[in-house]
């Protein structure tokens, strides 16, 4: 099973490199995969697979997730 993990853009580094924050972690994304669907900048939220972003998402749905996930998290 794969996940992605949701996150905030907090830095641009260049066109297709940013730093995201993960809940108080930052890491480097790559973003290929949504380079040209939206302007990217930072506060942008988006799900992360395997350092690369995949989709744009909400506010709200991010806040969801991170729930969920932090439930799951818990519950072991």
């Amino acid at each position: 099973m794969c996940i992605a993990i949701p996150g905030k853009i907090t830095e641009l580094l260049d066109e297709y490199t940013a730093m995201v924050d993960f809940g108080g972690v930052e890491r480097k994304v790559n973003l290929d995969l949504i380079t040209g669907s939206e302007e990217i900048i930072p506060g942008l939220n988006i799900l992360v697979h395997v350092g690369y972003a995949i989709s744009i998402i909400s506010e709200d749905e991010r806040k969801e997730i991170s729930e969920i996930l932090e439930q799951l998290e818990n519950d072991e």
